[in-house]
């Protein structure tokens, strides 16, 4: 299935490029996410009369992923958590704790862009986490995490 992409995909391509996918891929992400438009004649002709429109609120996104990733400079978090003796968690500690430990002090972020590629946190200590603001920014919060009282 061949797409044109109306914004940067990572792992893609840029705003602008014809690539082909698969048909699901293409189907149930590209499309349904305004991601991209079929490969059509006429639809290329519009995106490149487009195109200008779309750089510009790529733009404009990348700098405001760029202004929110300012807000996680230098940023650590304490989380508390129950833990036995030998300092493994009674649960663990995911990307919910995380995005609610920065709801508490101001700084907005969704779940979905909390990067833990080795899964959640299962016992005390310091562990950096990724942020994933934009394809092209990213940031990384220090979490201490405590025993609990």
């Amino acid at each position: 299935m061949n797409v044109i992409l109306l914004e940067n995909v990572e792992n893609l391509g840029g705003i602008g490029d014809l690539v082909k996918v698969k048909p699901g891929y293409g189907r149930n992400f590209l499309l349904a996410q305004g991601k991209a438009a079929l490969a059509t004649p006429k639809n290329m002709e519009a995106i490149e009369a487009r195109r200008a429109d779309l750089e510009k609120a790529a733009a404009a996104e990348l700098a405001k992923a760029k202004e929110r990733s300012r807000a996680f400079e230098g940023l650590e978090l304490v989380i508390k958590a129950n833990a036995g003796s030998e300092g493994k968690l009674f649960g663990s500690v995911g990307p919910i704790d995380i995005a609610e430990a920065l709801a508490a002090v101001q700084v907005d972020v969704e779940r979905s862009e909390i990067r833990m590629p080795e899964g959640p946190i299962h016992e005390l200590g310091d562990f950096p986490v990724g942020i994933h603001l934009h394809s092209e920014v990213s940031a990384e919060v220090m979490v201490h995490v405590v025993a609990a009282d």
